[in-house]
């Protein structure tokens, strides 16, 4: 079900009370983008803009008034045209802004430069994402410049500018119910595409083949599609951190690392799976592979409310080096090789990262000088790895084995909810899929 005009107005209405009367914000849709020539790129909502209005189209612009009886939320849009419609499909115009998407008051865009320094003239203070959103940087500072310059004649204009990110970034970190239940279907939908590709995977298949079937697989589920270029890492691959050439020939005696989520309505899943073309890992493998596991469910169980977001981090990370040590891959004191960052050729990333309407999603890390206190309704990735990759100093047997497990973790009132739990990650889960 999509999300309601009022969920979106109650949105708003936070967002306004945190600006105050006297204040305007204006909020630009995304822009469409060519991909090479007349080809364009398929269009996908900025994420501000969709969180504040959930109108779907490009290049319209978002106005908040607050305390304004008639110009509470001014929605400018592409108007209604037959002939463009026809080429490019239906557009929603001023009336669908008003009637479906619960605009106080809707205008074409060509009257933009008539119709936003009148709306804006009387008000002290302007929120805006100076984020080089399409051509509105410059457009919306003319309008403060050409209203400043009248100031003495009409004795008002907007005198100072805000930036409007921390403020909405900040509502996004926080989840509502809503957000949760769609981000619990993004999760169990690319859960699902993972156990397909674990149980269809076979040696001699292309990359590319299994990169298809997984975005195959959250389409038919009802997805837009990838909520990031699926990575899909054979062998060496894997040691790749973003490896998206997904070309390269699954041989047998190899690990095959997934990292691929789904978007659904613009709400992101991000999982990653690794497992072995065969159908059992082989020793190294299974050494290596227990260690990221063990890092990774003792980070996910120490996700909880009043825990700061580094200690996850800390916790995978002690995990990890203890297992290098083990294998005899590192050598010395834990504390000191942690301290020292030995462990970096083969480890070189954080744990975890905000997950939202984006798959890095916006909200700060820290307070002031110190690491973020999670709390309730907060969306986080557990996703330690192992990187032994071909050209670190390590015995042969262990090159080229990459290994990353990653989850969607829901911060909840007593501890948290693993969203992306349904995709297998136990040694026998994965072992007795890859043998039917």
């Amino acid at each position: 079900m999509p999300m309601t005009a009022e969920f979106y107005r109650q949105r708003r209405r936070k967002l306004s009370e945190s600006m105050g009367h006297g204040s305007v914000a204006l909020v630009p849709a995304a822009s469409e983008k060519m991909r090479s020539n007349d080809v364009e790129y398929r269009f996908r909502q900025s994420s501000d803009f969709d969180y504040l209005c959930g109108f779907p189209e490009p290049d319209a612009l978002c106005l908040l008034l607050p305390g304004s009886a008639d110009s509470e939320f001014v929605l400018f849009v592409r108007p209604r045209d037959q002939e463009r419609e026809t080429w490019t499909g239906r557009r929603s115009g001023v009336e669908g802004a008003v009637a479906s998407y619960g605009a106080s008051a809707a205008f074409p865009l060509e009257e933009l430069d008539d119709r936003v320094p009148e709306l804006i003239k009387d008000c002290e203070a302007v929120y805006y994402s100076i984020d080089g959103a399409g051509d509105y940087n410059g457009r919306i500072l003319g309008w403060i410049e050409s209203l400043q310059t009248n100031r003495q004649r009409s004795g008002r204009a907007p005198s100072i500018l805000h930036d409007l990110r921390p403020s909405i970034h900040e509502m996004r970190l926080i989840k509502s119910a809503e957000e949760i239940e769609r981000m619990r279907e993004a999760a169990a939908i690319s859960c699902l595409a993972h156990e397909e590709a674990m149980r269809s995977v076979r040696p001699g298949e292309r990359e590319y083949e299994v990169e298809a079937r997984l975005e195959y697989a959250f389409r038919r589920r009802g997805a837009s599609g990838p909520a990031y270029p699926s990575i899909v890492a054979g062998g060496a691959n894997a040691t790749i951190l973003h490896y998206t050439e997904n070309c390269c020939e699954l041989e047998e005696d190899a690990l095959l690392l997934i990292d691929a989520g789904a978007e659904l309505e613009c709400y992101c899943g991000d999982v990653t799976r690794t497992f072995p073309v065969a159908e059992r890992f082989d020793g190294r493998q299974r050494a290596v592979y227990e260690i990221v596991l063990a890092a990774q469910k003792s980070a996910v169980e120490s996700v909880r409310p009043e825990v700061t977001f580094d200690s996850v981090h800390d916790v995978a990370l002690r995990v990890l080096v203890e297992g290098l040590v083990d294998l005899g891959i590192l050598a010395g004191r834990v504390e000191d090789i942690v301290e020292e960052e030995g462990y970096r050729p083969f480890y070189m990333h954080r744990t975890s990262h905000w997950l939202g309407k984006d798959v890095h999603d916006v909200g700060g890390y820290r307070e002031g000088d110190a690491s973020r206190i999670l709390e309730p309704g907060m969306v986080l990735t557990v996703e330690p790895g192992l990187y032994l990759a071909e050209h670190t100093d390590v015995a042969p047997q262990w090159q080229g084995i990459g290994v990353r497990i990653e989850d969607d973790v829901l911060v909840t009132e007593n501890g948290c909810e693993v969203l992306s739990d349904a995709a297998p990650k136990e040694i026998d889960e994965i072992e007795a899929l890859r043998r039917s």
